[in-house]
């Protein structure tokens, strides 16, 4: 096995990246990019890992779905009590990837994590489907329960308790806000040597450009 995986060799030649034809907002080279992997088809382009870590520096890292962005911020939902949610409550920072591997790119955003408001947690929660809506409140999400019978003995209740009134979004369930300070986008390049452009938050608000060595 161990043989087999030393020998895993993949070229990057699709692209190039140059910090001379990227757009100067972070933003809109980013639409640009998520735009490019909607038409490829990749299958959930809005996939992203999102890691973060406890107030002592324990990190936790696992897929969440992109849910909307603009110069505010990525958006994404989960339950407030989950492990995530503990830990972005310790520590509110936390770093975003996406990789795209059938246009060879990645792109990292590190930020500073805020909670949307009531009306965007609102607003999303009642787009959801109903099957989603139920299990957000049958769900006590990372918490160790006692079986599979358990939680689908808990959905069934919480169905039925929603046969007669409208499914509100419950008060521990919502979104959070990843405003970035560095945005970085890689472009797989032939021999590892790849290209890296990074965008980073200056005091002023302005962003400045660079490129990183591969």
């Amino acid at each position: 096995m161990m043989d087999a995986l030393t020998d895993m060799r993949k070229d990057y030649q699709l692209q190039t990246l140059s910090e001379k034809t990227v757009s100067d907002s972070p933003f809109l080279q980013f639409n640009t990019w998520l735009t490019d992997a909607l038409e490829a088809h990749i299958e959930e382009p809005n996939a992203m890992t999102l890691a973060t870590a406890s107030s002592d520096g324990l990190p936790s890292a696992r897929i969440v779905l992109l849910k909307g962005f603009d110069e505010n911020g990525f958006i994404f939902f989960s339950n407030y009590d989950s492990y995530k949610g503990q830990q972005l409550l310790e520590n509110p920072r936390a770093c975003l990837v996406f990789f795209w591997k059938e246009i060879q790119r990645q792109v990292r955003i590190t930020g500073i994590v805020s909670k949307t408001s009531e009306k965007e947690s609102d607003d999303y929660f009642n787009s959801r489907p109903e099957g989603s809506r139920i299990g957000a409140w049958a769900s006590p999400q990372s918490h160790v329960i006692a079986s599979r019978d358990w939680l689908d003995e808990n959905e069934r209740k919480i169905r039925e308790k929603f046969t007669k009134e409208k499914i509100s979004r419950p008060p521990n369930w919502g979104g959070y806000r990843v405003m970035p300070v560095t945005i970085e986008f890689w472009q797989g390049r032939t021999n590892r040597l790849h290209d890296r452009v990074q965008y980073t938050l200056q005091d002023n608000g302005k962003w400045i450009m660079e490129r990183l060595a591969p």
